[in-house]
C-alpha cells in the first residue's frame, strides 16, 4: 500500500503539484500550508520587500469572488466582465435548498495556499483557484450543503496535486488542484449531532489531519485521514471516552466527560524532528455552569496537546486553563521556536491564549517554562499555580446578579494567527481589552447545554492592539493601539512577519499596515476595507507579492 501511494504521488508531481519535501523547508517563495510552514511562525524568508522600500508598495491586482452556484454563470464577473466563463464544479450531498447567501455574504477568512504560481482558498461551501500573477480566477468549486453553521472556513490542505477542504455539514472533500473536479468526499462527523467543520486540513506525510467542532454536548476529536482514499487512520478524542482513559479523574463522571467538548477547530503546528503534531483544544461543556458532571480540571480541554502523527498516541499535554467557565478556547495555533531560554537552548512552543495570558512550554516534554499576562485588563485569575496554570476566581463565574469580567467571551485574542520573527525574538499577536457582564440564566445545571446557561452583556472596550511579546521574559516589547474604541478581532485577522524585518497586520479602520518588526513604527499602509484574513507573502516570476483578503476580495501588492 505504501508503494502504491508513493508511485501515485510521483505521477502527479509533474504538474501543478506540491512536493511534500517543500513543507519541511523554511517559508519562502510558496505558501503551501495553513501557516506557510509547519512551525506556525508565519515568518517568510523573502526580503525583496523590506524596510527601505516598503513605502513603494503598489497594488498589483485585486479579485472579487462570490459564493454560490450562480457566481460564474454567463461570463466572468470576477474580472468585471469579458473573458471566458469560470469553470464551475458542483458537488455535495444537499438538495440545493441552501445557496450562495447561506450564512451571510462572502467573507474570506482562510489562509491562501500558493503553489506553482496558483492560489487556492476557500469560504464555507466554496473553493477557488486563482492565478497568483494577475488574480484571474481559474475554477470555482461549490458544495451543495445540507445546512449547518457557516461561521467560516480556515482554508485548504494540499498533497501532491490534490486539495482537501472541510465543509460546514461535516465532510472532507478532495479536489483535483488543476481542474477543481471532485475526487471523493467522506464524512468527518455526524451532522445530526450538530457538529460543524471549519478547520484547514494539515497534510503531514501520508496523513491529512482534520478536526471538528460542536457547540452542544459532544466529544471533540482530531483525526488522520489517508490522502488517497479519505479513510480514517486514527482518531484521538480530547476528552475521556471510557473507563481507564487518561484524565477521567479530572471529571465528575464518565458521562460528563464523554460530552465534554474540547473541540479541535484550528490547525496546529508540527515538529518533524519528533513527529509531534501540537495543537490547541477548545472549552469544556457545558461552558458557563458548574454541573457535578464536570467537577475538576476537565482534561484535555483548554490544553496544548502533542500527538505522534504516525501512531496517534498522545506524547504530552499542558492544560492552560483548568475548568474553564467562560468559553475561552485554547485553540490558537501554537508557534514552534528554537532558541535560548534562561541561558539554555530550548525547543519551545509559544501560545497566546484567549484568556489573556502568554505561555511558553518545552515542545519535547510539555514542561512549563513561562506564564505572563499580556492584557492589562484581565481580572478573572485568582492565582497562578506551581505549574504556571491560571486558576480562576469563582466570583468571576457567571452569576445571577452578574459578574464584571475581562476579557469578554471573544477573549483577549482569538483564532486569528499570531506570528514570530527570529530576527527580533518577538511574538506578535492581535489583542483586544474588553469588559462584559456575565449573567447566569440557568441555575439548574441539568438545563444547561453547550454554550447555553448565560447571558453576556458587553460593557466596554479599552482598545485593540497589535502587541509584540519577548518570549524570554513574557514582557511587552511594544504595543500599537488602533484608533477608536472597538474590540472586534483585535485589529484585523492575524499577523505576518518577514525577513525584510517587517510585520504586516490589518487594523480596525480597514487598513493593511507594515510595521518595523523591532520597534512597531508604521512604515506603510493601504486602505483595503476590513481585513478578514492574515496577510501572506509569496514570490512568482521574480516578484514578491503581499496578499490579503478583505471580505469577498483579494488584494495583491508588489514593488512595481
Amino acid at each position: 500500500m505504501k508503494f502504491i501511494a508513493l508511485f501515485s504521488l510521483a505521477g502527479v508531481l509533474s504538474a501543478q503539484a506540491l512536493d511534500p519535501a517543500s513543507l519541511l523547508k523554511p517559508l519562502s517563495n510558496e505558501w503551501p500550508t495553513y501557516s506557510g510552514d509547519y512551525s506556525g511562525q508565519r515568518y517568510s524568508k523573502l526580503t525583496q520587500i523590506n524596510q527601505t522600500n516598503v513605502k513603494n508598495l503598489t497594488l498589483a491586482w485585486t479579485t472579487r469572488v462570490s459564493n454560490g452556484p450562480g457566481a460564474a454563470a454567463g461570463g466572468n464577473p470576477f474580472r468585471g466582465g469579458g473573458g471566458p466563463p469560470v469553470p464551475l464544479i458542483i458537488g455535495g450531498e444537499g438538495t440545493g435548498e441552501f445557496t450562495g447567501g447561506f450564512g451571510g455574504g462572502t467573507n474570506i477568512r482562510a489562509s491562501v495556499l500558493m503553489v506553482d504560481g496558483r492560489l487556492y482558498f476557500s469560504t464555507p461551501d466554496n473553493a477557488w483557484a486563482v492565478d497568483a500573477r494577475d488574480g484571474r480566477v481559474l475554477w470555482h468549486y461549490y458544495w451543495k450543503t445540507k445546512g449547518g453553521t457557516h461561521i467560516g472556513n480556515r482554508g485548504l490542505g494540499m498533497w501532491g496535486r490534490w486539495l482537501y477542504m472541510e465543509t460546514p455539514d461535516d465532510y472532507l472533500v478532495c479536489l483535483d488542484a488543476l481542474t477543481g473536479k471532485e475526487r471523493w468526499h467522506k464524512p468527518i462527523a455526524d451532522f445530526n449531532q450538530q457538529y460543524f467543520s471549519t478547520m484547514a486540513p494539515i497534510v503531514i506525510g501520508n496523513n491529512v489531519i482534520v478536526g471538528t467542532g460542536n457547540d452542544l454536548d459532544a466529544p471533540g476529536y482530531v483525526q488522520s485521514r489517508d490522502p488517497e482514499t479519505g479513510d480514517i487512520k486514527w482518531t484521538v478524542y480530547t476528552v475521556p471516552m471510557k473507563k481507564g482513559d487518561p484524565g477521567l479523574e479530572t471529571w465528575g463522571s464518565l458521562e460528563g466527560a464523554r460530552v465534554g467538548a474540547g473541540n479541535v477547530w484550528i490547525p496546529g503546528a508540527y515538529d518533524p524532528e519528533t513527529k509531534l503534531y501540537i495543537f490547541g483544544t477548545g472549552n469544556p461543556s457545558p461552558s458557563y455552569t458548574n454541573p457535578k458532571s464536570r467537577d475538576g480540571d476537565n482534561l484535555f480541554t483548554c490544553s496544548l496537546v502533542a500527538i505522534n502523527v504516525e501512531t496517534g498516541k498522545m506524547a504530552w499535554y499542558y492544560q492552560l486553563n483548568p475548568h474553564d467557565t467562560h468559553d475561552w478556547d485554547s485553540s490558537e495555533t501554537p508557534i514552534l521556536v528554537d532558541g535560548d531560554f534562561k541561558g539554555k537552548p530550548r525547543k519551545m512552543a509559544l501560545h497566546a491564549d484567549r484568556n489573556g495570558y502568554f505561555y511558553v512550554v518545552d515542545r519535547l516534554t510539555g514542561e512549563h517554562l513561562l506564564t505572563s499576562k499580556f492584557s492589562d485588563t484581565v481580572n478573572w485569575v485568582k492565582e497562578i499555580n506551581a505549574k504556571g496554570q491560571t486558576i480562576r476566581n469563582v466570583e468571576k463565574d457567571s452569576t445571577v446578579g452578574g459578574s464584571l469580567v475581562s476579557p469578554n467571551n471573544y477573549g483577549a485574542t482569538n483564532w486569528p494567527p499570531a506570528a514570530y520573527s527570529p530576527d527580533t525574538g518577538l511574538f506578535y499577536v492581535p489583542q483586544s481589552d474588553t469588559y462584559a457582564m456575565y449573567y447566569l440564566t440557568e441555575t439548574d445545571p441539568r438545563g444547561a447545554m453547550g454554550l447555553g446557561g448565560k447571558d453576556e452583556q458587553f460593557v466596554a472596550s479599552m482598545g485593540a492592539y497589535l502587541t509584540a511579546i519577548d518570549y524570554k521574559t513574557g514582557k511587552i516589547a511594544w504595543r500599537h493601539r488602533y484608533p477608536g474604541v472597538g474590540g472586534g478581532f483585535g485589529g484585523g485577522n492575524g499577523v505576518l512577519a518577514t525577513a525584510g524585518k517587517l510585520v504586516f497586520a490589518g487594523d480596525l479602520s480597514g487598513n493593511l499596515i507594515a510595521y518595523d518588526a523591532a520597534t512597531g513604527k508604521i512604515l506603510w499602509h493601504s486602505r483595503v476595507g476590513q481585513v478578514s484574513n492574515a496577510p501572506q507573502t509569496y514570490m512568482v516570476d521574480g516578484k514578491q507579492y503581499l496578499l490579503v483578503a478583505a471580505g469577498d476580495q483579494l488584494f495583491a501588492f508588489y514593488l512595481q
